[in-house]
């Protein structure tokens, strides 16, 4: 089964075609530029590494949240209508989870951690047995210091936010926590074709009208409009 696969979450944009298990091409940039600028061109020429049309795609998956309110927006939007275009299934992913399969190797605790700005980091804790993803710790927002203070085992943390904030987290609980490499602090496209692909194979797809993103807590934008009526 090929899947087409995207993340627009944080600042990193990665798109897969996955067929099974193979990686047929991912292409990931991480410079700076808004998503709108690079995504369907990534789309088009890791389609065409792959000497396939968007008619040869069985399927679609991306990451739905937490991450960057806009980068989300765009990623779906884009994903949906593609899917709607093809009449092919669509298979939305938690942003945390995709950041930490790239560990999955570990059988150590995971908590991916993306930068939320404010001050604050989008988190969880996650184990791995084989290829099943077990919740340890529930996704939030929540400042780096609190974000660690459950941790009473060997944990690796992955992702820009465990970066920025290296120096807390290593105050907090040193001795219990390992970085993992750069190569894994973004969320890679074929590792949400992975997550996405049981569901494929059980036919348990999202409905394109329904999908919505996963943002944990409000935009700047809707706390605003909130005081403004507050005020009035």
């Amino acid at each position: 089964m090929k899947i087409l696969s995207l993340d627009t979450a944080s600042r990193s944009c990665s798109v897969a075609v996955v067929d099974d298990e193979t990686v047929i091409a991912e292409l990931t940039v991480n410079h700076g530029r808004t998503h709108t600028e690079v995504l369907m061109e990534m789309i088009q020429r890791a389609l065409g590494m792959g000497d396939l049309s968007i008619s040869d795609v069985d399927g679609f998956a991306a990451t739905i949240g937490p991450g960057s309110f806009t980068g989300l927006r765009i990623g779906l939007s884009s994903v949906k209508g593609l899917a709607v275009a093809t009449k092919k299934p669509l298979v939305g992913v938690s942003t945390l989870e995709a950041l930490a399969y790239g560990v999955s190797f570990s059988q150590k605790l995971i908590c991916p951690m993306l930068d939320a700005r404010r001050g604050e980091v989008y988190t969880a804790g996650y184990r791995f047995e084989g290829h099943n993803i077990i919740t340890v710790f529930e996704p939030r927002a929540i400042a780096p210091d609190l974000a660690v203070e459950n941790i009473k085992e060997p944990c690796i943390l992955v992702g820009d936010g465990a970066l920025k904030y290296k120096d807390v987290f290593v105050d907090k609980i040193g001795l219990l926590i390992m970085f993992a490499s750069p190569a894994h602090n973004f969320i890679r496209a074929s590792n949400v074709a992975s997550l996405a692909m049981p569901r494929f194979e059980k036919k348990d797809t999202d409905d394109v009208d329904r999908l919505v993103p996963f943002y944990i807590r409000k935009s700047d934008a809707e706390k605003h409009i909130k005081l403004n009526a507050v005020t009035l």
